[in-house]
């Protein structure tokens, strides 16, 4: 897999401003907002900025948490995982590996057969039918 690396200016002229602000600089989508918090419609969702596959619909899920919520990602290689200390929690940050983009974030609450809950932001996702 290729890395995908663009200046900030390329990304803002590729994304829109909420999506360069989560994706790019890593900031949180209101809960209850996002369009994909009760969606479901089948599919693959991708990387808003570089369509990398990131999870598949029949692993999300209603966590009530406000975002959309799965218990696992499509492929162990498309995600990096990062230690997050913001906002005075600890936390683990997930970025697509193709082009570093914000995402979510992973916790251990989740439901079986992983116990996780990939919390992601809707901006960072485009969904692609099956």
């Amino acid at each position: 897999m290729a890395k995908i690396i663009k200046s900030d200016n390329e990304w803002r002229q590729q994304l829109s401003s909420e999506q360069f602000q989560i994706c790019r600089q890593k900031a949180t989508e209101a809960p209850f907002t996002g369009r994909y918090v009760d969606c479901k419609d089948d599919g693959v969702y991708v990387c808003a900025c570089c369509a990398h596959p990131l999870f598949d619909s029949d692993q999300k899920y209603d966590s009530g948490s406000g975002w959309p919520s799965f218990w696992d990602v499509l492929n162990s290689d498309s995600l990096q995982e990062y230690a997050d200390s913001s906002h005075g929690m600890q936390r683990i940050e997930v970025t697509c590996k193709q082009c570093d983009a914000h995402l979510g974030h992973v916790f251990s609450d989740g439901p079986q057969p992983t116990g996780l809950r990939y919390c992601i932001n809707s901006a960072s996702l485009e969904l692609t039918q099956k």
